[in-house]
């Protein structure tokens, strides 16, 4: 129902992405995708393009007078850094000699990618498997997320971790315990995590990863971590049982999953479940002031791969990035000799801001399977179906279990 595409290398012109599916007369400005683009980029740790780049989308189409219309939506991302990289990213050819790249990172897509496209320059490989292309996406998943919005569904994240570092209080295990009402707004969460240069919600937690990110640095090493992202406000029903690629926990998984350096993703309690008892792991059904509802959110959202109506509660984990200052060993492909892997400028952490790509993500998926159930070429029809849908839950099932 919904799609996007994004094209563009690390080091190229621009980076652009065009969204399509979307209902018309819903409100977009370029103010909201900035924000969320900038919020990208934050975050300790992060390299010397971060002081390079300030990332700002361009909308070139389906927006008119600050409104969807319906029709696909366009953006461009300029790379501000293109013009140290003219001769070596062109497109035509060039008259100087380029240096062509034969050392692969090992953790990096350079191998696989020479491997799999017949390159003779690891350049090639780089450039498009780069997390460069995430601020495409991040884009994009900010028309979702603005979309979502207007139904009530906020989404916000935070860092659990940073090089094995975790809080005093598990914030995480408080989400997963806890029936969290519907006036519970994730959105409420990042703002709070934003404050922190690590994006945690405790100080003495942001100190001690901030002391390990200096000690990985002088080291010229990197660090990975765990992140939880969250989504309140979302009605029961979306996804389905009743094949495998509707499921909405399928979606999810695939979409974070598909970012750069995540090695890991879990819905709910997930691997804690597996070393549980059945009664410590399932969600008790209840009734409060009168309405169907859960004890608790282990289940993070989603049973059968339908959202339960409940906060959808996702948790990644992503590994050191590849690139070390302090390399680690591979082999020259031009001849064969073992080597120290090159450098290539890069962050020492990128945590922070992998939160921030699994909340635009998480809101794509969300979007996907929300005009799937409810359709609408424009956002009053769309919010028509939304709310004779979610007024008629309770009566619904109280007519077929009760006459």
């Amino acid at each position: 129902m919904i799609r996007f595409l994004t094209a563009g290398e690390s080091h190229g012109k621009a980076l652009t992405v065009i969204v399509d599916g979307f209902p018309s007369n819903f409100e977009l400005t370029t103010d909201y995708l900035n924000l969320h683009l900038k919020r990208r980029q934050i975050g300790y740790g992060r390299g010397l393009r971060m002081k390079i780049e300030t990332d700002t989308a361009e909308i070139l189409s389906g927006i008119r007078l600050g409104k969807t219309l319906g029709s696909p939506i366009s953006m461009l991302i300029k790379n501000k850094d293109w013009g140290n990289w003219i001769n070596i990213m062109s497109v035509d050819e060039v008259s100087s000699k380029t240096e062509k790249i034969s050392i692969p990172r090992p953790g990096h897509a350079d191998l696989t990618g020479v491997i799999k496209y017949g390159f003779d320059d690891i350049r090639n490989s780089i450039e498009r498997s780069s997390a460069r292309e995430t601020a495409a996406r991040v884009a994009a998943g900010s028309v979702a997320r603005s979309f979502l919005e207007k139904f009530g569904i906020k989404i916000g994240s935070f860092v659990e971790s940073i090089g094995g570092i975790y809080p005093g209080e598990n914030f995480l295990n408080s989400l997963l315990e806890n029936n969290i009402t519907s006036k519970f707004d994730a959105w409420k969460l990042s703002q709070k995590a934003d404050i922190s240069s690590v994006r945690v919600l405790d100080k003495k937690h942001e100190v001690k990863i901030i002391g390990k990110i200096k000690t990985a640095k002088k080291n010229g090493n990197t660090l990975g971590g765990t992140m939880v992202t969250v989504a309140t406000g979302v009605p029961a029903g979306l996804g389905s049982f009743v094949h495998y690629d509707r499921k909405l926990s399928t979606s999810i998984v695939q979409s974070i999953m598909s970012i750069n350096a995540i090695k890991g993703v879990e819905i709910g309690s997930g691997f804690q479940s597996a070393d549980s008892f059945g009664s410590e792991s399932h969600d008790e059904i209840i009734t409060k002031r009168g309405v169907l509802t859960r004890r608790t959110n282990r289940a993070g959202g989603i049973e059968g791969g339908i959202s339960t109506g409940l906060p959808i509660i996702v948790r990644s984990a992503m590994k050191p990035i590849a690139t070390l200052m302090s390399p680690i060993g591979t082999v020259d492909l031009s001849t064969g000799k073992n080597i120290l892997a090159r450098r290539e400028r890069s962050d020492f952490v990128a945590v922070p801001a992998c939160a921030v790509i699994t909340e635009s993500m998480l809101a794509w998926s969300l979007a996907e399977h929300f005009i799937r159930k409810f359709g609408g070429d424009s956002l009053e029809e769309t919010l028509d179906n939304f709310t004779s849908y979610t007024k008629k839950i309770d009566s619904r099932i109280k007519k077929n279990f009760r006459n």
